[in-house]
């Protein structure tokens, strides 16, 4: 009987910077929505990574619920996917200062993205800023996730977490599922509209879109896209890498395949082709922000969302927890 089997379980821990662009959205956020019938998923506003930076209290807030109405604006089903807000499930913390004692200090120090986050902000580097990755441990083990969706960027991350579960495996017989990297099936890649060698980030707000921009926006951004000195709309990633891109978008957003979009423009030139990309855009966001407007403003069908996930969050948490207690001695509760 094959449809009994349980479904592999992803857990993606999102920060809440609030501002999801075109680039996450065309590359990854899209192709989420495919995973949701697939398998189990667990997609979690890490609020408590995010502090690890100084935060502005009511912009933090703000952000987190932008985040989540963004996402459902996308097409992540709340009844599908459980969503939730990290806070909101103390599980998160309480298996993070277990797992800390089964975390060699020199693991973490070892951690290239502490190195580099410690020259940043080389005023306040905090034991929150080097605890990070056992914290994302708990995050993974918690659920006892199959599969993490990462970026190049936290594979490390996810390496010790597995190195932390095989510890404490080790030590107490099976407790924790060992998580493996998940690299998504990756849409288009989409580059930065001014710096088209570059890809699009919110780091550089001239050369990127971002979900919640007015249609006046995004048309003034394609209208500016650096282009070259040429006239010719033809796909060439070396010499013509700004046109490549806004033919990767314009195809992605219309469906229509890269040949099709070169043979539409053919003779047309820049001052045809760069509003037009502009519109289509316009159009593949328009109901994506019009929903996420509307659902940023109805705040107690949000607040239903992240309570009834926070619930179903905790209902596997509190029994992984239960369990590590159990087996480390700790008297039950």
């Amino acid at each position: 009987m094959e449809h009994t089997e349980r479904k592999k379980r992803i857990f993606s821990g999102i920060q809440p910077s609030g501002d999801l662009t075109l680039g996450s959205y065309m590359g990854a956020i899209k192709n989420w929505v495919a995973l949701q019938d697939e398998y189990d998923c667990l997609y979690c506003i890490v609020d408590m990574h995010a502090i690890t930076v100084r935060q502005v209290p009511a912009d933090l807030r703000r952000r987190s619920l932008e985040q989540l109405a963004q996402y459902i604006a996308c097409g992540l089903d709340p009844q599908k996917n459980i969503m939730f807000i990290q806070s909101h499930v103390p599980a998160h913390a309480e298996l993070s200062w277990v797992l800390g004692c089964y975390t060699q200090f020199g693991e973490l120090s070892r951690m290239t993205q502490f190195k580099q986050k410690s020259q940043q902000h080389a005023d306040n580097i905090t034991s929150g800023l080097f605890t990070y990755p056992v914290l994302m441990a708990a995050d993974i083990l918690l659920y006892q996730a199959d599969l993490v969706p990462v970026g190049a960027d936290q594979k490390q991350h996810v390496e010790l977490c597995r190195d932390i579960a095989q510890r404490f495996n080790g030590i107490y017989g099976d407790v924790f599922t060992l998580p493996e990297p998940f690299i998504p099936k990756l849409g288009a890649r989409v580059m930065s509209l001014a710096a088209p060698e570059n890809k699009m980030s919110k780091s550089d707000p001239d050369g990127c879109v971002f979900l919640m921009d007015s249609p006046d926006d995004i048309r003034r951004k394609f209208k500016r896209a650096v282009t070259d000195c040429e006239t010719a709309v033809k796909f060439d990633k070396e010499n013509k890498p700004g046109v490549s891109n806004l033919l990767t978008i314009y195809s992605a957003a219309t469906g229509k395949t890269i040949e099709e979009a070169e043979a539409e423009f053919a003779g047309q030139g820049y001052g045809v082709f760069k509003p037009a990309v502009g519109d289509a855009v316009i159009e593949l966001l328009r109901p994506i922000r019009e929903e996420a407007e509307r659902l940023i403003k109805d705040k107690a069908y949000l607040q239903g969302i992240y309570a009834e996930g926070a619930e179903r969050a905790a209902a596997v948490a509190h029994r992984t927890v239960r369990k590590v207690y159990k087996k480390i001695g700790f008297v039950e509760r």
